[in-house]
């Protein structure tokens, strides 16, 4: 990751930069880890019977990934930094096993066209984030609310199983998490901005960590719904 030079702590755009480069060199770190551990566990018969033979198993990677991140998000500022890290890299393991059945369920000409479409539309709005001068709070608060929507509308489709809600849910999940990219994007700025000169080390890499979780998040909920979408005639 990016070092830091104590003298640079104190100049807040020189922080910010060094903070984004470390955000993003964390979460890439993350999601290349995620993608180790799915590659690998989708590849080992013994370790896909260990993880999904029963429903306890699989509900027990599921529970632990949900508390996890509730865990890391309610906790992270009060953590060591190694703690932070350590939390981090253990949270991309267990949505790397998890996300091992989406590799066996798409091709991988499906996964490939996700990933990239992904990476290049969050480049784009993560991007926007960085340098727009608008305030995005607004907007934000009203794709909260519409994560919630989309939320209880998946979960009344596992009773009905309509095809048409599935893909309206999809293309809205894709719009509402680009438009997070692009708010949490400008709050790990804002938050670089409220400490002003005075950060320490330690800070420095937790509001990394910090930040590289919250896009983390946006890239994986992205490319999730677009595999949804492009693997159409997966299903």
């Amino acid at each position: 990751m990016a070092p830091i030079r104590t003298s640079s702590l104190t100049n807040v755009k020189t922080r910010e930069n060094s903070i984004l480069k470390n955000v993003y060199a964390w979460m890439s770190a993350g999601l290349a880890l995620t993608a180790v551990v799915s590659y690998t566990v989708a590849s080992s018969e013994s370790l896909m019977r260990m993880f999904f033979s029963s429903a306890f198993s699989f509900m027990f990677v599921i529970i632990a990934q949900l508390a996890l991140v509730i865990y890391l998000s309610a906790r992270l500022e009060k953590m060591s930094a190694m703690s932070a890290v350590l939390s981090f890299a253990g949270y991309s393991i267990l949505t790397g096993v998890s996300l091992s059945l989406i590799v066996l369920a798409y091709t991988p000409i499906v996964l490939s066209r996700a990933f990239f479409t992904t990476a290049l539309l969050f480049g784009g709005m993560s991007f926007y984030g960085m340098v727009t001068k608008r305030n995005l709070d607004g907007i934000g608060h009203y794709l909260i609310m519409g994560l919630w929507g989309i939320i209880i509308a998946s979960i009344i489709n596992m009773i009905f199983q309509s095809s048409g809600l599935y893909y309206m849910v999809s293309y809205l999940g894709v719009f509402i998490f680009l438009g997070l990219t692009a708010w949490d994007t400008q709050k790990i700025k804002r938050m670089n901005d409220a400490y002003g000169s005075s950060m320490d080390e330690d800070t420095y890499i937790k509001l990394s960590i910090i930040g590289a979780l919250m896009l983390y998040l946006d890239f994986i909920n992205i490319f999730l719904f677009l595999l949804r979408i492009f693997g159409r005639s997966n299903r």
